[in-house]
C-alpha cells in the first residue's frame, strides 16, 4: 500500500540525499523527517516534480520541555493527481525554533503557519505576515506549549493579593 510512497521518497533521496533524514512507515502512512535547512527545497521538489500539489495541513507540536528537540512541525501533503498522502516532519530545538516558511510554495500555509506560531511559538522565517491569528495580540506566551500554566500567567500583584487574602481568612475568628 505504501510502495508508491517509498518510490517518492527514493526519488527525493536521489534528487538530494541531504533532504531525507529518517523515514517511518506506520499505519499505512509514510513520514519523512527533513532537516530544517532543506524543508523549502524538499517541498518545492515534491510539488514540482512529484505532484504533491496540495498542502492539506501544517501543524506544530510541543514534545515537552524535557525533550530535545522540543518542537516538531508536520507538513501533510496530498497529490490530487495520484491521490497519495505524504507527511514531512521538521524537528526544532527550544533554543532555535525557526524554520523557513513554505507560503511561496503553497498559499494555504499562510494561516497554518500563523496558527502554529500563535499556539506553539514556532517562527516561520520569511513568512509574509507572521502574527497571532487565534489569540489576542497581547496574549502572553503560547497556549499549547506543555509548560504553559493551565490558568495562564498571573500578574505578580494578583498572586500576592491572593496569598494575602488567604492569610486574612485564616486570622478571622470563628
Amino acid at each position: 500500500m505504501t510502495e508508491k510512497l517509498h518510490e517518492f521518497v527514493e526519488t527525493l533521496k536521489i534528487a538530494n540525499p541531504e533532504w531525507v533524514g529518517d523515514v517511518k512507515d506506520a499505519l499505512g502512512e509514510v513520514t519523512v523527517t527533513v532537516p530544517r535547512e532543506h524543508i523549502f527545497a524538499a517541498c518545492e521538489f515534491l510539488r514540482d516534480s512529484l505532484g504533491f500539489d496540495l498542502l492539506a495541513d501544517l501543524c506544530g507540536c510541543d514534545r515537552g520541555p524535557e525533550e530535545e528537540p522540543r518542537f516538531e512541525v508536520n507538513y501533510h501533503l496530498f497529490s490530487t493527481t495520484h491521490h497519495k498522502r505524504l507527511r514531512l516532519k521538521v524537528l526544532l530545538s527550544e533554543d532555535d525554533p525557526n524554520v523557513e516558511s513554505v507560503v511561496p510554495i503553497w498559499k494555504t500555509a499562510d494561516w497554518h503557519e500563523r496558527e502554529t506560531f500563535d499556539l506553539v511559538g514556532v517562527i516561520f522565517e520569511n513568512h509574509p505576515d507572521l502574527r497571532r491569528i487565534l489569540l489576542p495580540s497581547d496574549f502572553d506566551g503560547h497556549a499549547l506549549r506543555k509548560d504553559y500554566p493551565l490558568r495562564g500567567y498571573e500578574p505578580m500583584t494578583s498572586a500576592v493579593e491572593t496569598i494575602a487574602a488567604d492569610f486574612d481568612a485564616i486570622d478571622e475568628p470563628v
